[in-house]
């Protein structure tokens, strides 16, 4: 009998462990370093849902904006939390295998190799919303896959959707180096666009090798003089006022604001997008900014391009689930050259 309950136990024990997984928490706002390591529950899902084994997961200037509660108006306006973060688990661009599916689930399967959105990306499992993840190109690996969504899908609805650019017009990026940036260079020269590239010096090579024709460094040359305009201008750095960047574009040009902000501001990059928009009634050039809703429809673009070849995505660096809160210090500085990723 006593031998009975210790293998009851033991059993118990093992099934426990089965159900748990190692994730990174956030329990209030706060620098990278709150986040921790922990043990949880893997979460359950729901009819519409898959569980994903994760195997890679991207860092996003929206991961740290998430993690500090960053500007303070998002707070207010619902999607973050106000006094402490509403998702426990950051991350959100992901890259896995499925290993369940819902019950309303049809055309993924438990095996199946998958990139897309999932909310809490930074542990060993995640649930997605089926319909916002696509099954990953062959030949990219984990790591390239988990590039893609977030950064892959607003260069998108930047260029081809508010820009809408047509074959032969200029287009200047600005932050052309980074994740975003790397692949609006690339998705604009498929387009047929005329693109130039602004960076730093140690980037030029990357953003030209990424399609652009002409690449600018920010510390040589002010590409807002005037002296060239340009037909679209997607600035994803917020490092120039809406004059300066108006005055870079033709008088019926486009102006995208894709600015992240910095941490510890009270409205961030929500104050850049609301004197676009007040300016945007009174200028002749259009002044916008890039939608922030994800579709599959998207993801499958982005997929099609990967598959044509026009798309490839940038490394800069790899870090272990363990140090995430380094990853997101080093995106952090602005400085990464296309897309950091977390392995899991």
């Amino acid at each position: 009998m006593i031998g009975a309950r210790r293998n009851a136990r033991a059993d118990n024990q093992l099934n426990n462990r089965e159900d748990l997984m190692t994730a990174i928490v956030q329990e209030h706002f706060g620098a990278p370093e709150t986040l921790r390591t922990v043990q949880t529950r893997k979460p359950g899902i729901g009819s519409g849902e898959i569980l994903l084994k994760v195997h890679a997961a991207a860092v996003n200037p929206y991961d740290w904006h998430m993690v500090r509660g960053d500007p303070h108006i998002a707070r207010l306006m619902g999607g973050v939390g106000l006094t402490k973060p509403k998702a426990r688990i950051a991350g959100i661009d992901v890259a896995g295998s499925v290993c369940g599916i819902g019950a309303d689930v049809q055309d993924l399967h438990p095996g199946d190799e998958v990139f897309g959105f999932a909310q809490g990306a930074f542990a060993e499992f995640a649930v997605a919303d089926a319909d916002l993840v696509v099954r990953k190109p062959s030949g990219l690996t984990f790591e390239q896959a988990a590039a893609l969504p977030m950064a892959a899908v607003t260069a998108l609805h930047a260029i081809r959707d508010r820009g809408r650019v047509q074959p032969g017009q200029r287009i200047l990026v600005n932050g052309a180096a980074g994740g975003v940036g790397t692949f609006a260079v690339q998705i604009a020269a498929t387009l047929g666009a005329e693109v130039t590239g602004v960076c730093s010096a140690g980037n030029t090579d990357l953003v030209r090798s990424a399609g652009a024709a002409r690449v600018i460094d920010y510390a040589a040359e002010d590409f807002a003089d005037g002296t060239v305009r340009y037909d679209l201008i997607l600035d994803n750095i917020g490092n120039r006022t809406i004059g300066e960047l108006r005055r870079a574009a033709t008088p019926s040009g486009t102006v995208i604001v894709n600015a992240g902000g910095s941490p510890g501001k009270l409205i961030g990059a929500v104050g850049q997008i609301l004197r676009a928009a007040v300016i945007s009634l009174f200028a002749s050039q259009r002044i916008t900014m890039v939608p922030t809703t994800w579709t599959r429809e998207d993801l499958l673009a982005v997929s099609e391009l990967v598959c044509s070849g026009h798309l490839r995505p940038v490394i800069d660096r790899t870090y272990p689930l363990t140090d995430a809160a380094a990853a997101l210090r080093y995106v952090e500085t602005g400085h990464a050259r296309g897309k950091v990723i977390i392995t899991v």
